[in-house]
């Protein structure tokens, strides 16, 4: 059966991520995989060496990002409030995501960075086109309702 990691943080997500990107392509090759996806925290510095070097050696590279969202605006910067940001997956589908997800970390360095660089859910509304949408780790806001037990909220959230 086929498997594809779409969560992969690389040596660019700072404290958090050891895949050097290389000995990752030489370990999914030697499984048998044939795509793979880096997802680092919040930025997207690893993409193009990733993108470059999977191509090479014929892996499919899927390029995403694992955004910070705000719980409010990412604009607003209130103590206590606007630092408890979720994690969310974001995944490039085509060009058009890529572009769009270039933007919107780019706009969450420029705009949205408090403890973080964060993205708000009206900036992923006008940006979503090219993108799919997974609901992330742990950390994310979906997986944190489904833990409370609050299954509406989070159906709400994913809908």
């Amino acid at each position: 059966m086929a498997f594809t990691h779409l969560h992969v943080h690389s040596e660019y997500s700072l404290l958090d991520g050891a895949c050097r990107i290389e000995p990752m392509l030489d370990r999914v090759k030697s499984m048998g995989q044939t795509s793979v996806a880096i997802t680092d925290h919040g930025v997207m510095y690893g993409a193009v060496e990733f993108y470059n070097a999977l191509k090479e050696k014929g892996v499919k590279p899927i390029i995403g990002c694992e955004v910070y969202v705000a719980p409010r605006s990412m604009e607003d910067k209130e103590h206590g409030i606007d630092n408890d940001y979720s994690h969310l997956i974001l995944l490039c589908e085509n060009e058009e995501g890529y572009h769009n997800l270039c933007y919107m970390v780019s706009e969450a360095f420029t705009k949205g960075f408090y403890v973080k660089p964060r993205i708000d859910w009206s900036l992923l509304r006008k940006h979503a086109n090219g993108l799919i949408c997974l609901s992330g780790c742990i950390a994310g806001a979906i997986p944190q309702m489904l833990i409370s037990d609050r299954y509406e909220a989070a159906k709400a959230k994913a809908e």
